[in-house]
């Protein structure tokens, strides 16, 4: 059964900056196709990193891997915020990409919360060990 996000959400769904750049794919209905680097990603959707724009309200299949596998989704294209960024938000997951992807973004939240314990932790041992 497919999952369609929940667009009426009380709270915005959790984003994640991705440090490392993942290649997407999208592939749109009429066989055109175009590929970049996915910058941000949420349940909801994320930011793309295109070579130029696509038309505003194009919808296909967005295609990209993570460290829980890859994740499959339509797509809708949203209005270029410049000549390289496009958002875009998910209309529909299919199978175990939606969960893949959930599992994804976990992961990374929690790697940012570990790294930045462990640089905070890191400034209380540099504090403590200064000499004055």
């Amino acid at each position: 059964m497919p999952f369609i996000p929940q667009h009426n959400a009380q709270r915005r769904a959790e984003r994640v900056r991705l440090d490392e750049s993942i290649p997407a794919v999208v592939r749109f209905n009429d066989g055109n196709r175009t590929s970049g680097r996915l910058k941000v990603v949420s349940l909801t959707g994320g930011l793309l990193s295109l070579q130029r724009p696509v038309r505003q309200g194009s919808v296909g299949k967005l295609m990209f891997l993570t460290p829980a596998g890859s994740v499959l989704g339509s797509a809708e294209m949203l209005t270029p915020m410049s000549w390289e960024l496009q958002p875009f938000k998910f209309i529909d997951f299919s199978g175990d990409d939606h969960g893949r992807l959930e599992a994804a973004i976990q992961s990374y939240l929690q790697k940012k919360r570990n790294d930045d314990q462990k640089q905070q932790n890191d400034r209380i041992e540099f504090e403590r060990t200064r000499a004055w």
